[in-house]
Parts: structure tokens; sequence; C-alpha cells
């Protein structure tokens, strides 16, 4: 959807999950959807260059989020919003709600 504006589905799979959940690392986005960490790190280190993300390394991992400080973000963000509800049901439950609480011991899969 947003694949003609942001340049790939790599960079729009990146933008779209980090509107969803805030904060990530270049493999929990990789493993989501199944793309290569190596090209999921290009997008991150090619939007925190253009000053839209923002990292920060805990222990050996560097964390991405947002830029607070670049006034085009909020209108970024409104429109990766208008793209993540328009997504379809079946794809927004697949990427992007995350399991929240442990599972119950003892519950079947």
């Amino acid at each position: 959807m947003l694949k003609a504006i942001v340049g790939s589905s790599t960079a729009e799979n990146v933008l779209l999950y980090l509107q969803n959940y805030e904060q990530a690392y270049g493999r929990e986005i990789a493993d989501t959807f199944g793309i290569a960490q190596s090209q999921v790190q290009k997008q991150l280190i090619k939007l925190e260059a253009g000053g839209v993300l923002v990292s920060r390394l805990i222990g050996r991992t560097r964390l991405y989020q947002w830029n607070p400080r670049n006034p085009l973000v909020p209108a970024l963000r409104g429109l990766l919003g208008l793209a993540l509800e328009s997504l379809p049901a079946a794809e927004q439950q697949r990427y992007y709600r995350r399991r929240t609480r442990p599972r119950r011991s003892g519950k079947a899969l």
C-alpha cells in the first residue's frame, strides 16, 4: 500500500511495525515478516540517517524508535496509522497483534 511512497516493501513493513509497537530492534522485525535481517537493518540505518528514527544500545541490542525532535514524524505517523487501520483484519492479526501476556501454564497450544 505505501510501497510506492516509501520505496520498498521492507521500508513499509519497518515503518508500520514501528507505528504499531513504538520501538523495535532489527531481528524482531525481520522475524515477524520473514525477511532477511540485513534488509531490515539497511532500512533502519537509512531512516535513522534521515532523522526519522533514533536508536540506543541496550546491551548488545540496538533499539530503534521515532525521533521526537523531527517535526515531520507526527504527520508521518498519522499517515501510517491510517494505513495500519486499512489493512485486512487477518494481516493485522498476523503481524501487528503480538501476545502481551504469557500463556497460562498447562494450557494446550
